[in-house]
């Protein structure tokens, strides 16, 4: 791989980046091992976020690494259109053991993006199938992100996404986001305020009809957004709600999945189980692209009462890719081997107190934690929402610790693979960027 600095940058279009800001001063990675990335001027960066969420086993996993080596030389595409190979199979089967076989059934993407719109396509061809095919309406809420497809933008809430791309589709409406900091801010886990938010899908029911509502989408956490908890019992009054009304609940777990909060699933954390779940990021540790979604068996038996024929007119080129499939079950192999949720749920306590220890920092108004996450919320410069958080995010890469931003909120996901060392360096090196912002 070539680690030198392009002779030019300006042909790549660069995904939700200030693009003339980067290519003025731009940070270069060019290899990565473990808890850190090189640059391009051979400078070691502490990965703060685990790339984009999606790194929970460190990088450069060798049993990972060598599966891929090995399934590109044996195996480098096959079709499951009409056909498969046993990795996409075996894979499923591990799936299912990892979720604890609360879920039947895996259907393949390549991306959480294509996650949200495969499981939105679901839950309104499962209605269809059953014979209630008025229930077509999507309910998402505000601040969240269901990636960047348009049934996800659909029932994505967060404005700069959606405001130049149209109407959407027709028939979406929003819950009201959990984040109050009047009432939670400085939070330790679940706040106590706000699980009456819940009842408002209630009120939604009342102004549009159950009968005409397929599902409700949710992130358990919201992460893009900025590390939004939900309240206490938040997610239980949902799934209530849910139940009462014949409405699929699916839980939009790019994020939470695959250890973010010590547990396989955010379901496991709230002992909340959704009928739809997608996933994706650390599915492969990030290595190869692959989403997926976990259905329900009744949902997956709706459709084979259908005659004889393709049952779900949808799917993708690279569905259960083979190499995306070897990364996939060596990521599985290396959480076990491992054990790295447990060593997590042990980091868990040191990793909260050290993010509450940059409580009465300069500009900080709330910290709040749950699992391996951590939101940093600080207050906005007048007139120039983000650009706080936008200068601590290149003083901090410039420090040697990578972290993420969204509005004037940093955002924290380690690997899970992160020791006490690491949290001393990524903590003490913010500490100092915080006491020195404008």
């Amino acid at each position: 791989m070539n680690e030198a600095r392009p002779e030019s940058m300006s042909a790549f279009w660069m995904p939700f980046t200030n693009n003339r800001d980067f290519k003025a001063n731009p940070r270069l990675l060019v290899s990565a091992e473990g808890m850190y990335y090189k640059d391009v001027d051979g400078n070691q960066v502490l990965d703060g976020t685990a790339g984009l969420w999606c790194v929970p086993c460190g990088h450069a996993q060798p049993k990972i690494v060598g599966a891929v080596r090995e399934m590109i030389g044996q195996l480098d595409f096959a079709p499951t259109f009409q056909m498969g190979h046993p990795a996409a199979f075996d894979l499923a089967e591990g799936l299912m053991d990892y979720t604890g076989h609360k879920f039947g059934h895996v259907f393949y993407t390549n991306s959480g993006s294509e996650a949200v719109d495969t499981a939105l396509k679901m839950a309104l061809a499962y209605h269809k199938a059953r014979g209630e095919g008025s229930r077509t309406r999507l309910i998402g809420r505000e601040r969240g992100y269901h990636g960047v497809g348009f049934g996800g933008l659909s029932v994505g809430g967060i404005g700069p996404n959606r405001k130049a791309f149209g109407p959407l589709l027709p028939g979406v409406d929003h819950l009201p986001h959990t984040h109050n900091l009047l009432k939670n801010a400085f939070s330790r886990g679940e706040p106590d305020f706000g699980a009456d938010l819940a009842d408002e899908l209630e009120r939604l029911v009342a102004l549009h009809d159950a009968s005409t509502i397929a599902a409700v989408i949710v992130e358990p956490v919201s992460g893009s957004t900025g590390v939004l908890v939900p309240p206490k019992g938040y997610l239980k009054k949902l799934r209530q709600i849910c139940d009462k009304h014949g409405i699929l609940l699916i839980f939009d777990e790019v994020i939470t999945g695959f250890g973010r909060l010590t547990t396989p699933f955010a379901a496991d954390y709230f002992e909340v189980e959704p009928d739809l779940m997608t996933t994706a990021k650390g599915l492969t540790n990030g290595v190869i692209p692959m989403g997926a979604v976990f259905s329900k068996k009744h949902i997956h038996d709706a459709f084979m009462d259908a005659p004889a024929g393709i049952e779900l007119f949808h799917g993708y080129t690279y569905s259960g890719h083979p190499v995306a499939c070897a990364a996939a079950l060596a990521t599985l192999a290396t959480f076990k081997e491992q054990q790295i949720l447990e060593h997590a749920k042990g980091m868990q306590a040191y990793w909260e107190d050290a993010v509450h220890s940059l409580r009465g920092l300069p500009h900080v108004i709330d910290l709040r934690t749950i699992g391996l996450i951590a939101g940093i919320e600080l207050e906005p410069i007048p007139g120039k929402p983000g650009a706080r958080a936008f200068q601590a995010f290149k003083q901090a890469f410039a420090d040697g610790i990578l972290i993420r931003t969204t509005g004037d909120i940093i955002a924290l996901s380690p690997p899970l693979v992160l020791e006490k060392q690491h949290i001393d360096e990524l903590f003490g090196k913010l500490a100092t960027v915080l006491k020195n912002l404008d």
